[in-house]
């Protein structure tokens, strides 16, 4: 198996069967993203530095307007995809094993959790993986302490309040907070335009 066959099933969607091939290439990929945030984040690094270290752990171009401030954790980096001027503040934690795509211009708060597996629900099946994509927007804002759980489409404009727990699709425009997160603010409503 390589990257790209891994990337592929992943992003059909397919539940991953503990132990199976996918499973321990999944691990061996693991292990080089370790590799890696250790590095971003074992000493301080440039800007320009910490571009280049980002696109050895995604294995994307990273675009120079891309900003972060470590740490950042991630027990992959292969299928997290960055559009243009975003910014990932400190302490955040992306399992992008089931994709996950920033759009322009997205701010990431400190802490914000992005997690794109859950297991089965089934004890005899636990050790199953499904994966399942994270889509930000373009201009989207997630808040201090943000949980993005798998599958959850959050569209353009979009902010997420400090501590929210987003388990389903927020749209464009909209203000969202809580455990789980709702719409507290419609398009138009939180910054005086309509989207």
């Amino acid at each position: 198996m390589d990257l790209k066959e891994f990337l592929d099933i992943l992003n059909s969607g397919a539940e991953i069967e503990g132990g199976s091939e996918t499973h321990l290439f999944m691990h061996g990929v693991s292990q080089e993203a370790l590799r890696v945030t250790a590095e971003i984040n074992g000493s301080y690094h440039e800007p320009a530095e910490l571009r280049t270290l980002m696109e050895k752990l995604t294995g994307e171009e990273i675009d120079e307007s891309f900003g972060l401030f470590p740490p950042f954790y991630t027990d992959c980096g292969k299928n997290i995809h960055f559009g243009k001027r975003v910014f990932v503040n400190s302490g955040c934690r992306f399992q992008d094993q089931g994709g996950i795509w920033i759009g322009d211009d997205a701010l990431i708060g400190h802490n914000a959790v992005l997690a794109t597996l859950n297991h089965n629900a089934d004890p005899e099946k636990r050790a199953n993986l499904i994966p399942a994509p994270i889509h930000i927007g373009n201009k989207v804002w997630l808040g201090a302490n943000v949980t993005v759980l798998p599958g959850v489409t959050i569209g353009d404009g979009a902010i997420i309040a400090a501590g929210a727990v987003v388990t389903k699709d927020v749209p464009a425009g909209a203000v969202a907070a809580g455990v789980p997160a709702r719409i507290i603010k419609q398009s138009g409503e939180a910054h005086g335009e309509s989207r």
